[in-house]
């Protein structure tokens, strides 16, 4: 059962990751330089916060999380298609599955050409889009489970622009069972696997975290 003040602690992260993202969708920045900023912002919270993913001791050497270079040309706004929905539970790194539902697709324009992803809506608590994918770096620079481009109920997320989705793919990261087994996550499921390098975003600074 979960300590009230680890209940306090979680809700606050939450709230940290909200207003980062807000702060990237809002601050009139450049697209490079409110990228720097989500960086500080989630090497800040990986440092300091009582819910960082990272051990007390890993924090004493920690420097950053580590990226692929900003590439302004992985950033796509794309519309949602329809699809049969359908329900369905999404395996973890762990135990554990969650329930998603299957509410839509997106045609992503790779310079590779286009390939499709889907798009879920979170059955369990809160709701909320989530979009993990798995691609050709995923078990070699990237963890092999996938990563999350978008998790709006724990506040990742880009917004949308003429009511279509906002997909940068330099903002891809890392789930949280990455730097701890006390972490159970969802990973993409085969229908989000690419066949291709997406070399944006989050990458791996450890090769046993693969």
């Amino acid at each position: 059962m979960r300590e009230p003040q680890t209940s306090v602690e979680l809700t606050d992260f939450r709230r940290c990751v909200h207003d980062l993202y807000r702060a990237v969708r809002d601050g009139g920045e450049s697209p490079e330089a409110a990228w720097s900023r989500w960086r500080a912002g989630r090497d800040e919270l990986f440092l300091s916060h009582p819910q960082s993913a990272l051990s007390v001791d890993e924090r004493t050497s920690f420097s950053g999380l580590s990226y692929f270079p900003h590439d302004p040309a992985l950033r796509f706004t794309v519309a949602v298609e329809p699809v049969d929905q359908r329900s369905f539970g999404i395996g973890h790194s762990g135990e554990g599955v969650t329930a998603f539902r299957r509410i839509g697709a997106v045609e992503v324009p790779f310079a590779a050409g286009s390939r499709r992803l889907s798009v879920y809506w979170l059955e369990g608590y809160g709701g909320g889009l989530f979009l993990p994918f798995r691609d050709a770096t995923s078990g070699e620079s990237t963890y092999g489970g996938g990563r999350y481009l978008l998790d709006t109920v724990k506040g990742a997320d880009l917004g949308t622009e003429d009511g279509r989705l906002v997909l940068d793919f330099n903002y891809a990261y890392h789930p949280s069972c990455v730097y701890s087994d006390r972490w159970s996550c969802p990973l993409a499921p085969p229908e989000n696997h690419l066949d291709i390098e997406v070399r944006a975003g989050e990458r791996l600074s450890r090769p046993d975290r693969r």
